[in-house]
């Protein structure tokens, strides 16, 4: 705002108080933030903010393990970064906020990594000593953790980055067996035969975490079942199945007693059809026409109901009974029984039930067994994914390749079914089917031996206050211990723990806790005695595994030691089978929030922070464990955030070439754009990112940049002496202090909430509307013209340092490299950082509602003539506000009122003003939305000050040549 110069005006530049800072407005987010980084970790912020917060309430964010093997990908960018303004904001509310990050190091991938070198090497895994191999394991996972770690600190990630905690410490080993035998001990565990979700390709069970859905073409069948004997006229019974291969298990057939179904007959058929004139069938209703187009039948005859009465009890014939080369195999009854899963939305109303191969079918298994000893589990499916070698007909075949494609069992079946004459017709369809996360092959259910924790079965324990079983602590847990954020993750968790079976917690692999447990030989499993439980082997192994970790459980002579004076190590065989990770993972509250000494004495986090797909993964894992172990969840709070999509709304893909890297986002723009991409998003939902999100999110980042390199200007050598209190400062100033009140219970309560998009929105309005494009602009002329020592000045400067130790500290949790960049510039020190800060007291008597309201209609009023002004500016009429000085017609006499008790013309930047209670005339400019007020332009009369710029009719006639009367106190008492 420095005047104008003429050859007459003497220069009056150097007495206007212009800002002064070296704050740049080019950020280099780049290239400066590894400096402070640097800085950070050599004043060790973390470490100096746990002693600093001693006696605080602590606060505990406890960190979902990523696994360590490979880069980071934006979701973990998200994820982090949202934990990171959790923990940041929580440690300036006043606590003491600890983040302790961590890996999750066991599991298949990196098994498959090292096999992968090995198949490369030409080396046979299987020849390899299981520890040496399971060391190579631990190398590649350490490799990773170092990599991720570094990756993390990047992106500005406060946390106890010198001492995370790691599934494979040799600690966390020995705490996840010694969890484990918590449910040996209080009767859950147990070993069960029943079909789990098994990948061919990986040779092992997965959990219900471990399986996504993709879309898969498969075979589809329809397939007659002849009664045996003259029952249903003769008439075959129709099932329909998408997996072919699991004909061979079949042991029932399921109908629903609530579907209507009749007896068809067979009219015309097509020339090529299996069907033949005269046939007759039995089928659902609903589904009679769909079957006879599959089949190509032409036409049909209803013949009768056929009520559920005369099909229960019924048996059938196997497709296969008498086939040639069948050996018998199939030769046994199938009974018809009642189901109340079965459907009549597609199919036939029938379904072909192999208890082996499906959680449905293994169902109708337990309720019937007893009462029909024909009705067998079966054992036809190797761990390889291909049928048993003595299986007649189809032995060895591959159900699944090894490459993770079909093999030939499904079509084998379907020319067996068709030379046997059970084939009524085959297609194609494209389904949604599970396969691994890791391998993204295609998965089975296959029935196998597998330990389970029984999730229904009373515990044990003594821990009963919120129930007797894993289901009931977990559910009780769900709805009256832990708070759900959004609230929507209750019902999608309590869904899923309301109905999952039992948790398999075995795998056949060898990079894992081992089961630390000994079964007596040759005793069934549900022996009493099947289990060795004894406190005294718990403690060994424990010892042993702090000592040398799970590694000593593969020793030659491991079992013979622990077993010494305990039992007779002949008698009991050693488990191999490794812990599903899930149950690694799901054991963390234990050695990182109960044994740490940066934990807390209840073991209970806060806060679990995740993505929504962990409602099925270790948020539930968590519960289970922790309900099984220590009688509840380990959580307080539960936030989960969604999934990261591109500018389309499309999944990212490598293929689709549409992913975003953290790493080039941070190489252009630096972590801070990042992490203000995550704030502005509403998380809880999925969240887009690419190029133009990304300059949209840089603009906002310049915008609020731009605010905060004000106000370092503004407070240029501002000093304590100038300090104003509130009741001595213009209403203006006070109605500032009013909103930061208002604004500091906001900005508490949004991140109490996790609510960081409201808490930035909030203050990225207030910071350019309100401030910049309010109380900035109004007050430039008083911070530039005035009098170094004139109250109003003095006021302005008060308010804006007050304004800047709040947004500074509100703002750190989400910037905290820019906001280090803010406090530095204005607060330089070798030791201080504003992150050992926390959020300024904000005294409540700042709020004052009625001025707020008074200032709400002087606002309001202002919108209408800054509006009036721009026109005329639009026009060319003016270059400047300053050059008006319009009449301000005002019909509200409240408004009116408010408008003569403060310095209108000031408050609209217009060198003149006139405020009227005249009726509003006709050409006077309006705004719909702020009725019963016009505005009529008029210029300012006078001269332009050379030192404020305002057009006034006393300026040239002071002792100092082309200033106001203003202007020339300030000069003169200069």
């Amino acid at each position: 705002m420095a005047a104008e110069n003429s050859a007459d005006t003497p220069d009056y530049r150097d007495t206007v108080f212009l800002p002064q800072t070296d704050f740049p407005m080019r950020a280099g987010l780049p290239q400066r933030e590894p400096e402070w980084l640097a800085r950070w970790a050599r004043i060790g912020i973390y470490d100096r903010l746990r002693e600093r917060a001693e006696g605080r309430a602590p606060f505990v964010l406890h960190d979902g393990p990523p696994y360590a093997n490979g880069h980071l990908h934006i979701g973990h960018a998200l994820n982090k970064t949202i934990k990171d303004i959790i923990v940041r904001s929580h440690q300036m509310m006043g606590r003491d906020a600890r983040y302790v990050p961590g890996w999750d190091c066991h599991g298949l991938p990196i098994e498959w990594k090292i096999e992968e070198k090995y198949r490369n090497e030409g080396r046979d895994k299987d020849a390899v000593d299981v520890v040496e191999f399971r060391q190579e394991c631990r190398r590649f996972a350490d490799d990773w953790v170092s990599i991720q770690r570094d990756e993390f600190k990047r992106l500005g990630i406060t946390g106890k980055w010198d001492d995370p905690y790691l599934t494979m410490d040799y600690h966390a080993e020995a705490v996840i067996a010694g969890e484990f035998m918590k449910l040996l001990m209080n009767g859950s565990l147990y070993q069960g035969s029943k079909p789990v979700m098994w990948s061919p390709v990986e040779k092992t069970a997965l959990a219900e975490a471990e399986v996504e859905y993709h879309d898969h073409t498969s075979h589809t069948i329809w397939v007659r079942f002849k009664p045996v004997g003259d029952a249903l006229q003769g008439a075959s019974v129709v099932i329909w199945t998408t997996t072919p291969w699991t004909i061979p298990q079949n042991r029932a057939v399921a109908f629903n007693p609530d579907i209507a179904y009749g007896l068809y007959k067979v009219g015309e058929v097509a020339e090529n059809a299996t069907t033949t004139t005269g046939e007759l069938l039995v089928l659902a209703d609903a589904l009679a026409e769909g079957v006879m187009a599959s089949a190509k039948v032409q036409d049909w005859t209803r013949v009768s109901d056929v009520p559920a009465a005369e099909l229960e009890g019924v048996m059938l014939a196997h497709p296969f009974r008498g086939v040639e080369g069948g050996q018998g195999e199939w030769d046994y009854d199938v009974p018809l029984l009642p189901g109340d899963h079965v459907t009549d939305d597609a199919g036939t109303g029938f379904v072909h039930t192999a208890p082996s191969h499906g959680d449905d079918d293994y169902q109708l298994y337990l309720k019937f067994k007893d009462r029909l000893p024909g009705l067998k589990m079966t054992y036809n499916v190797e761990p390889d994914g291909s049928y048993r070698k003595d299986l007649p007909i189809f032995g060895g075949q591959a159900i699944i390749a090894p490459d993770g494609k079909d093999g030939p069992a499904n079509v084998s079946v379907i020319k067996q079914l068709a030379w046997a004459g059970a084939l009524l017709a085959k297609g194609k369809i494209k389904h949604s089917y599970p396969h691994s996360w890791r391998s993204k092959a295609p998965l089975i259910y296959r029935n196998t031996a597998q330990w389970f924790a029984a999730i229904d079965k009373p515990l044990e324990d003594g821990m009963g206050q919120h129930g007797d079983s894993i289901r009931a602590r977990a559910l009780t847990s769900i709805d009256k211990l832990v708070k759900w954020w959004p609230q929507s993750g209750r019902n999608r968790i309590h869904s899923m723990v309301s109905n999952r079976p039992d948790w398999v917690l075995s795998r056949q692999r060898a990079w894992g806790v081992p089961l630390t447990c000994f079964v007596k030989k040759g005793v069934q499993p549900t022996a009493e005695d099947f289990l060795l439980r004894d406190a005294r082997l718990n403690d060994r192994i424990i010892a042993a595994f702090e000592a040398e970790g799970a590694d000593v459980w593969y020793r030659d002579g491991f079992k013979a030691q622990m077993l010494e004076g305990i039992a007779d190590p002949d008698d009991y065989d050693q488990v191999m089978d490794v812990l599903d990770v899930w149950f690694d993972s799901g054991s963390t509250h234990a050695f990182v929030l109960r044994d740490r000494q940066d934990g807390v004495p209840d073991g209970i986090a806060d806060v679990y922070m995740e993505g929504t797909d962990q409602h099925r993964g270790w948020f539930q894992s968590s519960l289970l464990q922790a309900s099984a172990t220590k009688g509840r969840a380990p959580y307080r709070n539960v936030v989960t955030h969604g999934f990261t999509l591109d500018e389309k709304g499309m999944k990212m893909s490598k293929s689709l070439g549409n992913t975003i890297v953290p790493a080039k986002v941070i190489e252009q723009y630096g972590a801070d754009i990042l992490r203000l991409w995550v704030a502005q998003a509403d998380y809880t939902a999925d969240q887009r990112i690419g190029p133009e999100i990304l300059k949209g999110t840089a603009d906002s980042y310049r915008r609020l940049r731009n605010t905060l390199r004000f106000l370092l200007g503004a407070l240029s050598e501002f000093d304590e002496s100038e300090r104003v209190e509130p009741a001595q400062m213009p209403e203006l100033e006070q109605w500032v202090l009013h909103r930061l009140a208002q604004l500091d219970h906001q900005v508490r309560s949004g991140y109490d909430r996790f609510d960081f998009q409201g808490v930035f929105q909030t203050l990225f309005q207030f910071c350019t509307l309100e401030m910049s494009a309010f109380y900035f602009d109004i007050r430039k002329d008083a911070l530039y013209c005035d009098a170094a020592d004139s109250p109003r000045r003095r006021a302005t400067r008060t308010v804006l340092d007050l304004l800047y130790h709040r947004l500074v500290t509100w703002l750190a949790p989400i910037l905290p490299f820019t906001m280090e960049d803010v406090w530095l510039s204005r607060f330089p020190s070798e030791d201080d950082s504003i992150h050992l800060h926390d959020f300024a007291v904000t005294p409540a008597d700042w709020l004052n509602e009625p001025l707020a309201a008074k200032w709400d209609k002087v606002r309001r009023a202002r919108r209408v003539v800054t509006a009036a002004l721009e026109v005329k500016r639009s026009d060319k009429t003016i270059g400047a506000s300053l050059e008006a000085a319009p009449i301000v017609h005002v019909e509200d006499a409240d408004t009116l009122a408010a408008l003569q008790s403060v310095a209108f013309a000031d408050i609209c930047i217009t060198s003149g003003l006139s405020l009227t209670s005249d009726p509003v005339p006709s050409e006077a400019f309006r705004l719909s939305e702020v009725p019963g007020i016009g505005v009529v332009f008029e210029t300012a009369e006078g001269e332009k000050c050379q030192r404020c710029w305002k057009i006034l009719p006393d300026v040239g006639k002071h002792s100092h040549p082309g200033v106001c009367a203003r202007c020339e106190e300030v000069l003169s008492d200069g």
